[in-house]
């Protein structure tokens, strides 16, 4: 039995998103210095959260059709 061509060629790779970068505070609440990724942080220590939006950059896509 032959394989189509369209099963033979092998998948698209998604598109290349950009790496998110490690960046370091210390919290605004207890002074414990934590590490985030793009600017967005939560502490272990005492529970504090920054706002989503105070991010360097937009959230990323959940590439589910809206």
């Amino acid at each position: 039995m032959a394989i189509a061509p369209e099963a033979e060629r092998p998948a698209r790779p998604e598109e290349s998103l950009p790496h998110p970068e490690i960046t370091y505070i210390r919290c605004t609440r207890c002074g414990t210095q934590i590490a985030g990724l793009d600017g967005r942080y939560a502490c272990a220590g005492c529970g504090w959260v920054n706002d989503w939006s105070e991010g360097h950059g937009p959230l990323p896509e959940t590439g589910r059709p809206g």
